[in-house]
């Protein structure tokens, strides 16, 4: 099958799953915004999206999309190290116009996969997985809001550890995504001259704002700006 054999197959199949991603940071940003304006609102949809055969499933599919992506990244990386062979070591000088997360996307996408392990830890484990398993937890599997004011409550030291580790991971998702999502769009071949530039606005501005949700719910949970429950 050409999508898995060859070069361009290959880069479709880390384009189609990285813009599927990009959806999910979406509605995942879009649903966190909620915390800091209802807690209770924030656990309603939390509720919804719990321990149900959809939300497992949706997990299911949303792993499966993140496991492709991260393998195709790799043997895309690995083939273009063999192609180049001894030449990538003979010019040391980067051309200008090559960004930096440009050239350091498999460094990026390693730090975006260790805070994925880590928020995995922190919300899917406590929440969902405890949901399903029966543990007991404090804040309780349910209390998405709690969950999300235990991580980054700056009132003891882990919480201002985990406010940092967070804000890196959201810097490096950034860069990931400012050069992944126009790439991708250049990819399925909705591109060309005069459009090369203003897709390469249109998603860094997307990206940007996207990204921009998860910071504002982190600084509010931190900085204990975000409403109390009830």
């Amino acid at each position: 099958m050409w999508l898995c054999n060859s070069s361009i197959g290959r880069k479709v199949i880390m384009s189609v799953t990285g813009m599927a991603l990009i959806l999910f940071l979406t509605f995942h940003g879009c649903m966190n915004v909620v915390a800091l304006i209802s807690g209770e609102g924030y656990n309603k949809i939390c509720e919804f999206l719990g321990a149900n055969w959809y939300a497992v499933a949706a997990t299911v599919v949303l792993m499966a999309l993140i496991f492709i992506h991260i393998v195709y990244a790799f043997i895309l990386t690995l083939q273009n190290r063999k192609a180049r062979g001894n030449n990538r070591y003979a010019v040391t000088d980067k051309p200008d116009k090559v960004e930096w997360s440009s050239q350091n996307m498999l460094l990026l996408g390693i730090i975006v996969l260790l805070g994925l392990i880590l928020h995995l830890y922190n919300f899917w484990y406590n929440m969902m997985f405890a949901e399903l398993a029966g543990i007991e937890t404090t804040p309780a599997p349910t209390d998405g809001f709690g969950w999300i004011k235990a991580t980054f409550c700056c009132c003891n030291t882990c919480g201002i550890i985990y406010t940092c580790l967070y804000l890196i991971w959201i810097a490096a998702i950034w860069l990931h995504l400012t050069h992944g999502m126009w790439s991708a769009i250049q990819t399925v071949g909705w591109s060309g001259k005069v459009w090369f530039k203003r897709w390469k606005l249109i998603g860094n501005i997307y990206v940007t704002c996207v990204m921009l949700m998860f910071v504002a719910v982190i600084l509010g949970f931190a900085t204990g700006l975000a409403p109390s429950l009830h």
